[in-house]
């Protein structure tokens, strides 16, 4: 949902991005408990975006510069490493940080403000596998590790390669056992959430208890199968709506249910729609108006909110998204 795009080429490259979590006793037992969260919790109505760490042709941005509408903001990426798992994150110099202690007061700063800055997993360059009890402990103690040297409040799951449910879970329950109020969020592909059989669906329902938001991509995306067993294609309310209701119908809380979407028509290959349409599906939703031809048969007034890829390309395009989209989800009452 979020990959690393080539300067100058569409979003084509960008795809899910997600959060498990998992958590082993054996994992967790090996390293002390950290302090409480260092933020204040995330709002009901939330909004995501993902903050590029280099530069692809979008607004470069330090993280003060990320617009006010902005509750979780998505650190892009950690970087991988030559140890199953494991990850680690390099600040790009292309940001223009002078060094990582401004890097990290710029995170302390955000989450003063009430913000969330977690660090997100994957991207186009950033395959990680985590597929038996040694990755995933690795994965564990390494987002541990960012977690306390850069104050990271959770992390975000952009998994482009597969994902096994067991193993991710266990590795977030991990972190979640050393870090009890982490925030954790998911933004899969539309195909690894049609069904609870998904190995993507089955880790956010295997980690509900502390699960904070699935922000699905409804972009780069073929036409899919709606709840009501319809097919509907990108770029539409029916297609937003349709779609979350499978997640909202298969297990997951309203509260854990948000709308992935491009800033811009430049963010993305294809999927991009006017803030005015993705208002419009955050109204059917929560309260039952301004629907298209699909209408759930019941209204979710606790859905989460919205995503967007990326903050960078909000920012190319005027703030757009944050002004317009993230108004309408702070004022869900």
């Amino acid at each position: 949902m979020k990959s690393r795009l080539l300067a100058g080429l569409a979003a084509a490259a960008l795809t899910s991005a997600g959060i498990v979590a998992a958590g082993t006793a054996s994992a967790s037992e090996e390293r002390p408990a950290t302090p409480a969260a260092k933020t204040a919790a995330v709002p009901k109505h939330a909004v995501t975006g993902y903050w590029q760490n280099f530069n692809n042709g979008a607004t470069v941005q330090k993280l003060k510069d990320v617009d006010d509408a902005y509750d979780i903001i998505a650190v892009s990426f950690a970087d991988a490493t030559g140890e199953p798992g494991a990850v680690t994150f390099n600040l790009d110099p292309a940001v223009g940080y002078g060094s990582a202690d401004d890097f990290k007061a710029d995170i302390k700063a955000k989450q003063a403000a009430g913000k969330s800055v977690i660090i997100s997993v994957g991207g186009e360059k950033g395959a990680v596998s985590v597929s038996d009890d040694a990755s995933a402990k690795n994965f564990a103690d390494s987002i541990n590790k960012l977690m306390d040297e850069y104050g990271f409040d959770g992390v975000d799951i952009d998994l482009e390669n597969g994902l096994n449910s067991t193993y991710m879970t266990q590795a977030l329950k991990a972190i979640h056992a050393a870090h009890s109020d982490v925030v954790v969020t998911m933004a899969p592909q539309t195909i690894d959430m049609q069904s609870p059989q998904n190995e993507y669906f089955k880790t956010a329902l295997g980690i509900k208890d502390f699960l904070t938001v699935v922000n699905m991509q409804y972009y780069n995306s073929g036409s899919m199968n709606g709840c009501d067993g319809k097919v509907y294609a990108s770029g539409s309310v029916d297609f937003l709506t349709s779609l979350a209701c499978i997640q909202l119908e298969g297990g997951l809380d309203p509260s854990q249910v948000g709308i992935g979407v491009p800033a811009s028509s430049k963010a993305a290959g294809s999927g991009y729609v006017a803030p005015s349409v993705v208002n419009a599906a955050l109204d059917c939703l929560t309260q039952g108006s301004n629907c298209g031809s699909f209408k759930p048969s019941k209204t979710y007034p606790g859905l989460r909110g919205v995503m967007t890829w990326s903050t960078n390309w909000d920012a190319s395009n005027g703030n757009e998204f944050a002004s317009q989209v993230g108004a309408h989800v702070h004022g869900l009452p």
